[in-house]
């Protein structure tokens, strides 16, 4: 199945959806400040949007993973693609945690502020305690109860299950399951089409999400955090144009150049603070640029659980960031530990709304050094940094793709270097 170009730009930019998006955010802000009470009640459109481009997920990755690997020739190119895939986010995960925990070090946001854990509220964590679970519980939930099951509950690890082994048999029954793949292909058409339609919706789903975000916390009630959110976005900036962008010149592309390709989907994210919002678009974008529809459509949905680059700097900086405001010591040991186990929980919390916040207060509570209790503190800017999380995931699984394209050659450079 060929995805669907990505509409062409169009000739007036007061017409783009770039632009629509902008107004957007900028009426939300505008909104949080000028009318609160109304803003807060806003929420409700950036959930919304969410929540439709979520309900085409499920049907995107099984259209589009079916039809993949049905057309393959070999399943061990199938194999070799996930495999390799795993072994890039493995790596690149354990690189976003090291420079989270360098950076973190080396500026030390959290000194000086000698906060009295004791004076803490905690209240407001309790409904971040037992969503994590552990390594067992979280392969089995990869195994949906039912077929219909994995659609319904929407999370994209039991989607993606069900669509790899209805790959293979349909793959395995040759001439008499054409009919099939021909029916999974026009399907998948319409999928992209009901997906264009709700993306004329961005504009109004990230006022919404802004207005909330502004109205609810504020900008003056951060000024003590400032340091610790501008650390945090520098850190991105950092692991984007420093470490992507080393991996896309080794491998013929430029950084800032595909940033630029993808820039709508990075402006609606950014409104949203939710990465899975341009998921659908992002996978067409990326087969536009020429990686080709098996690779898409195994490495994004897998990365979108298992390559949480942002999600990463964000663990090991915030859990520094408050062991340092509580003037806990954490020796290199310590450290080097904390590093270990957030290898281990980061995995644990794929598909878990608010993923970072969750493991991190696992995190905490694993180690044993840090007060949980501590979490209070980033619990108000918590959402502020999410968008440089989102924005960061985007980006690396993006790269992710056209890496792996690469490897498994499966990757037309030609056009990748057209496109760009």
């Amino acid at each position: 199945m060929s995805l669907p170009e990505p509409p062409p730009p169009p000739t007036s930019f007061l017409r783009s959806l770039y632009f629509r998006v902008l107004c957007g955010i900028a009426l939300g802000v505008l909104l949080g400040v000028l009318v609160p009470d109304i803003a807060i009640e806003l929420k409700a459109l950036g959930d919304g949007f969410i929540k439709l481009v979520k309900m085409m997920i499920g049907p995107l990755i099984f259209c589009t993973v079916v039809v993949g690997i049905a057309g393959m020739q070999s399943m061990r190119a199938v194999g070799k693609t996930g495999g390799l895939a795993l072994i890039y986010f493995e790596v690149m995960s354990t690189v976003a945690l090291v420079i989270g925990l360098v950076i973190v070090n080396l500026v030390k946001p959290g000194g000086g502020m000698h906060v009295d854990i004791t004076k803490l509220d905690g209240s407001k964590l309790s409904d971040y305690k037992g969503k994590l679970h552990s390594t067992t519980d979280f392969l089995l939930d990869i195994i949906p109860d039912t077929f219909v099951n994995a659609f319904a509950k929407g999370d994209l690890l039991p989607v993606l299950v069900i669509s790899i082994l209805f790959g293979f048999a349909l793959q395995a029954t040759g001439e008499r399951g054409k009919p099939v793949f021909e029916l999974i292909d026009r399907l998948g058409h319409v999928v992209f089409k009901i997906i264009a339609m709700i993306m004329q919706l961005a504009p109004l789903g990230a006022c919404g999400a802004m207005a909330y975000t502004v109205a609810a916390f504020g900008f003056g009630t951060l000024s003590s955090l400032v340091e610790l959110m501008a650390c945090f976005y520098a850190t991105c900036l950092v692991f984007v144009f420093g470490v992507l962008g080393g991996v896309a010149y080794v491998h013929g592309f430029s950084i800032f150049r595909f940033v630029a390709y993808i820039y709508e989907e990075l402006l609606v994210v950014f409104g949203t603070s939710s990465s899975e919002s341009v998921l659908p678009r992002m996978m067409a974008k990326l087969e536009a640029a020429g990686a080709g529809k098996p690779t898409v459509g195994l490495v994004i949905p897998t990365g979108y659980s298992f390559n949480l680059d942002g999600t990463s700097i964000y663990l090991t900086m915030a859990a520094m960031f408050i062991a340092q405001a509580t003037d806990t010591p954490m020796d290199l040991g310590e450290q080097l530990g904390l590093l270990g186990v957030l290898l281990l929980t980061s995995k644990g919390a794929a598909g878990v709304t608010g993923s970072g916040f969750v493991v991190l207060a696992a995190t905490l509570s694993t180690v044993g050094h840090v007060p949980v209790v501590g979490l209070a503190l980033i619990l108000g800017i918590d959402r502020f940094m999410s968008e440089a999380r989102a924005l960061t995931n985007v980006i690396g699984n993006g790269v992710a793709t056209i890496v792996v394209a690469k490897w498994v050659g499966d990757l037309d450079e030609a056009k990748l270097s057209e496109t760009l």
